[in-house]
């Protein structure tokens, strides 16, 4: 039953109060019709970007966790240490720091502290929820190379699984498009706040991220299209476009363009000239090395290969060329070329010289226990006689998501300076037991386990009642 108007505005009041009123800040609108600015733009860092961020951060007080076990991202871990943040930032992290009066103080003792967790393989807001056939909204399957097309044009804001990833500690996260085709469009890096545009939650200066997929995939779902239909298929579709926006970009640096432009070959020529970010969805240790034969061939650096269940075989490749493996704890074996799997892939791509491993979910449930999946590949790593400290672990969901989206400059760690995305763990984040406690973007408490006005829920959910809420 739906609630009563004056419920209703409650319910609306509360989401307001939870997010520290999300549409407003000290810098202003965080939701306007168009927003943005020529700055905004400026920072989009790729090109041809006309949907510029409305983001701002939430004002807050300064705020000091005291007393907690912190695991900063950078591989260190910190006893009774304090971290401090105000104005947005991470202003220092160590033990006995001094605070402002007007500080809001945590009690962290007994407790963990790490960054907050980065997602780097999420659909959500492209396959919202609920799963309706009119939510589907993550694969343009009308052509092998659909490069033309953005994710973040199909994002929902209101898809209740933001809420619900953010009550696992997740605080930023990019959304990108299927795997139906050869080169599946750009991808958006979103912040993780309420927010009625995807503007008002897009990643401010983040790069776009380009989705690409090999294998299986492309090939099942063209095959009775008019091709390609086979993995050979597959290598000559991608040279074809890359050949096509290689020669649109040279055109154009020299002055020679029509005037006309391609959205499909901007697209392509921004990841070839290093501005848009390469992710491809691969299994199979011959395919992604046909991948980066390809990157060689073209002149582009792939940032992480997806999924990758047999990225251990070629570990020593990918840590070489500082190619990340962003991968699930233990999925493998539910298709042909994700047969050959083990548990310790993660472990294994981490521990090769230069090695980047990243835990990424690809699951609108997956996302909300991402540290659990971590424990996972912890706990199947020490069976094989590898001991994985959670100070390093932690890198996988923090640092290293961050450097293969282009924002580690901001976020993913806990150093002075950067982003205060910070969640506050009732105990070792590495632990079955573990829930986030409160999380903070940006120096704002935007989520806190033990206050329900501190538990943003979607607009689609008000009047639905508290039995459909959000995660708990």
């Amino acid at each position: 039953m739906g609630l009563k108007p004056h419920a209703t505005l409650a319910a609306a009041l509360t989401i307001a109060l939870a997010t520290g009123c999300a549409t407003t800040s000290a810098a202003g609108s965080r939701d306007d019709d168009r927003g943005g600015s020529a700055a905004a733009a400026a920072s989009s860092g790729s090109p041809g970007d006309a949907y510029p961020s409305t983001y701002q951060r939430i004002a807050s007080a300064p705020v000091l966790v005291g007393g907690a076990t912190v695991l900063d991202g950078t591989g260190a871990r910190l006893e009774g240490a304090d971290v401090m943040m105000r104005d947005g930032v991470i202003v220092a992290v160590g033990v006995g720091l001094d605070a402002p009066a007007d500080a809001i103080r945590v009690d962290g003792r007994g407790k963990w502290v790490t960054p907050g967790l980065i997602d780097i393989h999420s659909h959500l807001g492209v396959y919202p929820s609920p799963g309706t056939r009119s939510h589907s909204d993550g694969n343009e399957a009308t052509s092998p190379v659909t490069a033309a097309v953005w994710a973040e044009h199909s994002v929902w804001p209101q898809d209740p699984g933001f809420h619900a990833a953010l009550a696992g500690g997740v605080t930023t996260l990019q959304i990108l498009p299927g795997s139906a085709n050869l080169v599946g469009g750009r991808g958006v890096t979103l912040r993780n706040v309420p927010a009625t545009t995807y503007q008002g939650m897009k990643f401010p200066g983040a790069p776009h991220g380009l989705k690409m997929a090999c294998g299986e995939n492309p090939k099942r779902v063209y095959g009775q299209k008019g091709g390609p239909a086979t993995r050979m298929g597959n290598v000559a579709g991608y040279r074809a476009a890359f050949i096509d926006a290689a020669d649109y970009r040279d055109k154009r640096k020299d002055g020679g363009k029509d005037g006309k432009r391609d959205l499909k070959l901007e697209t392509l020529a921004g990841a070839l000239d290093g501005e848009i970010l390469v992710h491809i969805h691969c299994y199979r240790a011959d395919e992604m090395i046909t991948m980066l034969d390809l990157a060689d061939e073209f002149g582009f650096k792939v940032a992480a290969f997806h999924h990758g269940v047999e990225a251990y075989k070629i570990a020593d490749r990918l840590g070489r060329e500082g190619v990340c493996g962003a991968l699930w704890a233990d999925w493998w074996g539910f298709k042909m070329e994700a047969f050959d799997g083990i548990q310790e892939n993660i472990a294994i791509v981490d521990r090769a010289p230069g090695g980047c491993a990243i835990v990424h979910s690809d699951s609108d449930e997956g996302i909300q226990r991402l540290n659990q999946e971590t424990a996972k590949v912890m706990a199947n790593a020490r069976r094989a006689g590898i001991d994985i400290a959670p100070e390093h672990a932690v890198t996988w969901l923090t640092r290293n998501p961050a450097k293969a989206m282009g924002i580690a400059d901001r976020t993913g760690t806990l150093e002075a300076g950067k982003m205060a995305d910070v969640v506050l763990w009732n105990g070792n984040p590495f632990s079955s037991y573990a829930l986030a406690e409160q999380v903070w973007i940006d120096g704002a408490r935007v989520y806190d386990r033990n206050d329900p006005a501190r538990q943003p829920r979607s607009d689609f959910m008000l009047g639905r009642g508290a039995a459909t809420g959000g995660a708990r």
